[in-house]
């Protein structure tokens, strides 16, 4: 009985040549079907990668990033509720009161918090998607103004303060891409005005820049490039700006 099985037992140990084909076959369409998709590339953590003409290098700038190219907010960061400045939070704070009950009048300290998601946006002038907090109320703006390039575009002064600091980063970006700026060209053309050149734009960043303090008024422009670019190594460098001398105030002299 046992020489009858080896023959059996030998046939099962030895692989056959017909699994070799399918076992390869599989993993080439496992390699096939895979995941990796263009839209998931990221150049920050959990963010796209802006798919305009400047690409790379010009990447969507954090919440806590410091970029002296990016003009400053009107109304400064929020001092309440400070974690509404990495985020598009509206007008939306945390609010404190009291549960009071109806038998014994007792009060219970509590608080109320924004309904706040963490939501993936698609943005049509940077072709990525953003990923950024946003409470309900701010969703259902985008929603009605027709998306989130329309939401950050907005003018009022309302929309302008409901924006906070990372909103502000978020429409000077869009505002770099060429679908918003064949928008406002068109805008300026149907307002009868010329469109505007690269070298006027610069121009003006270089007059925003030294109304800040960051070129001195008056210089060159290849200057003034230049001290742009070493204030941002300056910041990224976390170094401390020397303002000016301090010519000799309280100095201490030697007897």
């Amino acid at each position: 009985m046992s020489s009858t099985l080896m023959p059996l037992r030998a046939s099962l140990a030895r692989p056959t040549a017909t699994l070799s084909p399918v076992r390869s076959t599989r993993q080439r369409t496992a390699r096939a079907f895979g995941t990796s998709s263009a839209l998931l590339a990221t150049g920050y953590p959990y963010q796209g990668v802006p798919r305009d003409n400047h690409g790379l290098s010009m990447l969507i700038p954090k919440p806590s990033s410091k970029s002296p190219e990016i003009p400053p907010y009107p109304y400064g960061p929020r001092q309440v509720y400070k974690q509404s400045n990495g985020g598009l939070y509206g007008s939306s704070r945390i609010q404190f009161g009291n549960n009071v009950s109806e038998k014994h009048d007792v009060k219970t300290p509590r608080k109320w918090r924004p309904n706040l998601q963490r939501r993936r946006l698609w943005s049509d002038s940077l072709r990525c998607f953003v990923q950024t907090r946003v409470t309900t109320r701010v969703l259902r703006t985008i929603d009605k103004a027709g998306g989130l390039d329309n939401y950050l575009l907005g003018d009022k002064s309302q929309r302008i303060k409901d924006l906070g600091p990372w909103g502000w980063k978020l429409r000077w970006r869009i505002m770099q891409s060429e679908t918003v700026k064949r928008r406002f060209a068109a805008e300026r053309a149907a307002l009868g005005l010329g469109p505007k050149s690269d070298s006027a734009l610069q121009e003006e960043a270089l007059c925003e820049a030294a109304l800040v303090g960051i070129v001195p008024i008056g210089a060159p422009a290849h200057q003034g490039q230049q001290l742009m670019d070493e204030a941002q190594q300056m910041i990224d460098g976390d170094k401390d700006f020397v303002i000016g001398k301090d010519e000799g105030f309280m100095k201490e002299q030697t007897p």
